[in-house]
């Protein structure tokens, strides 16, 4: 089974790897530089071959980008062209450094068209290396992609196999999926297949929620600690749907310093 979490780069790519073994987590997330700003990093031949054997020898896999808070691939100003070229850079880079791909929150509509947004994903896609895959995240708030038919709809108008499909229990359960019984569960990925298609589900975030159910808030809790039922993480580690699905988690931590081995093994406690 594959459960990690989000960890920093402070002190070098190589170090958010060590930091995750530590953790006892065999898949990880991680940004490419700061996620607030447009910048990218500069990584060495040298600094990706490191990251690389690392990768390996601690048999860290799959590593996912998350992509830039500040991307919009619905605007059609200057913010749709800063995200298609700041994509198009990480999927470059993820590539270089042997790492699956990125998981993009898609933006919003707000001065934008939803044309606009197949069109700037179509590009990412056509402008970026076939070894890695274009993730698109659920949204919790009122933004691009919170129900599944919409998610549904993106899939289905771009297009193209290397569009792959995060989702996030917190953003599940601000959105008012409700997934808290195994049959509830198991009847919202019968949707999920019947209106995306399972073999497009790429990864899971793993986030308990600190508002009630159906709050279109985002604010991500402690495993545990939040509203979200026990028997939805339950499910998610036992269920045949998604056990070989990589999990990450994305949670504060037990000492508000990010993911940590406590949340981890909580997780990993709900395996039968």
């Amino acid at each position: 089974m594959k459960i990690g979490a989000h960890q920093s780069i402070s002190g070098g790519f190589a170090v958010a790897l060590e930091s995750i073994a530590s953790k006892g987590g065999n898949t990880l997330q991680i940004f490419a530089s700061s996620p607030r700003f447009w910048s990218q990093p500069e990584v060495s031949d040298e600094t990706a071959e490191k990251f690389k054997e690392a990768k390996k020898r601690l048999k860290i896999e799959p590593i996912y980008f998350h992509a830039c808070y500040l991307i919009n691939l619905a605007n059609t100003e200057k913010g749709g062209y800063a995200s298609v070229s700041a994509l198009t850079k990480e999927l470059k880079l993820a590539s270089r450094m042997h790492i699956r791909g990125s998981i993009i929150h898609l933006g919003s509509l707000t001065n934008g068209t939803y044309e606009k947004l197949i069109t700037n994903i179509q590009k990412v896609i056509e402008q970026t290396p076939e070894d890695t895959v274009f993730i698109a995240e659920n949204a919790g708030t009122r933004k691009i992609g919170t129900t599944l038919e919409e998610l549904g709809n993106i899939v289905r108008d771009v297009n193209h196999e290397r569009l792959k499909i995060c989702l996030d229990t917190c953003h599940l359960h601000a959105a008012g999926y409700d997934l808290s019984s195994r049959k509830k569960f198991d009847e919202f990925f019968l949707e999920f297949d019947k209106i995306i298609g399972l073999e497009k589900l790429e990864v899971i975030h793993v986030n308990d929620s600190r508002d009630p159910f159906g709050s279109n808030r985002d604010r991500h809790e402690n495993i545990g600690e939040g509203q979200i039922s026990s028997e939805v993480f339950k499910s998610l580690v036992n269920s045949p749907i998604t056990k070989d699905i990589p999990l990450i988690l994305e949670v504060p931590g037990f000492d508000k310093k990010g993911p940590d081995k406590k949340n981890l093994d909580i997780l990993k406690s709900y395996i039968q």
